[in-house]
């Protein structure tokens, strides 16, 4: 099996431990955050293949963590929590969570769950990646948008090549620079915010309305495909 990134919210380091060792072994690799403030902020900058969320966190509700996410993103979120009002349940999968796994369970039933959601979403993916805006030809090196192919200078290519590899998060200007060599030794001025600007242009994006490539004051950018 491929090697999976998944983000875990979850203030008990006991039970992450407990859980991110257990699912170690069949290559999906666990990064628990029990500050949801830095899992929020860790969920903006990195690209994670799924999302465990508790409800009961320190300083901000869980199904608050999950309508702000939602609202971002589309990466699967599993709801794991001993809250076990129905209603919480009701809620949760109304603001967008894929599934409510009440505890105590077993490591092995949220290993099934994590299975089960991301055959769903790939599933999804192969229908949706036919209705996608921007499609990523890595073996061409070649982009298109709308079904027709961009006419990109090879730096224009890196980074929006790395937006679409991220899609829904935010990738910050350091990450678009270290990942655009092309962008050479001008990669200290303002060459990035041009070429975003350059892009923006092929794609008819309104700079200041954007559809599709959104400026994030003072950290980089996000794509929406």
């Amino acid at each position: 099996m491929e090697n999976l990134s998944i983000i875990m919210i979850e203030d008990d380091e006991e039970l992450a431990y407990l859980l991110s060792n257990f699912l170690k072994q069949y290559n999906l690799n666990v990064t628990n955050y029990a500050d949801p403030f830095l899992g929020i902020s860790a969920l903006s900058i990195e690209k994670y293949d799924l999302l465990i969320l508790d409800l009961s966190l320190p300083g901000l509700d869980g199904l608050d963590i999950c309508k702000e996410v939602r609202e971002k993103s589309d990466i699967p979120i599993i709801i794991s929590s001993a809250r076990s009002d129905v209603e919480d349940k009701i809620i949760g999968l109304d603001l967008g969570a894929d599934d409510y796994l009440p505890k105590p369970y077993e490591p092995k039933e949220l290993y099934a769950r994590i299975m089960s959601v991301l055959r769903r979403y790939r599933k999804d993916d192969r229908n949706v990646e036919q209705k996608s805006n921007f499609v990523l030809n890595e073996d061409a090196r070649t982009i298109s948008f709308k079904n027709e192919v961009l006419k990109l200078t090879q730096a224009e290519y890196e980074v929006l090549s790395t937006l679409i590899e991220r899609a829904g998060c935010v990738v910050s200007r350091r990450d678009l620079i270290r990942l655009a060599p092309s962008l050479g030794d001008e990669s200290e001025s303002r060459s990035l915010d041009v070429l975003i600007s350059r892009i923006r242009t092929k794609i008819n994006d309104n700079s200041k309305n954007p559809e599709f490539l959104h400026s994030v004051r003072g950290i980089g950018y996000r794509l929406n495909r």
